[in-house]
């Protein structure tokens, strides 16, 4: 009991944390309002910066899950199934 409560006020710790202050909220543009601190991005380019590393991660995430949870591994030599085929004696 004591260990979840300690975890809990940790997380809302850290997200009452990464909320902007008023000041940071005047100085961001509009779509970045509330998200962080600091002056957000300062040209036109910033934003083609960030959207590239957007598609960059979803794209890592996409295919991480897709080889992850299908491999598509057929070969019976391959260590994956002598690892999952392995019977130890006991």
């Amino acid at each position: 009991m004591k260990a979840s409560l300690i975890c809990f006020l940790v997380f809302f710790g850290s997200v009452l944390s990464a909320m902007a202050c008023d000041v940071c909220q005047r100085n961001q543009p509009k779509l970045l309002r509330d998200i962080s601190h600091g002056t957000g991005p300062q040209a036109q380019s910033d934003y083609y910066i960030i959207a590239g590393a957007v598609i960059l991660v979803l794209l890592t995430l996409f295919y991480s899950l897709k080889y992850l949870l299908r491999p598509g591994e057929q070969n019976p030599g391959h260590i994956k199934n002598l690892i999952l085929n392995h019977h130890p004696q006991l």
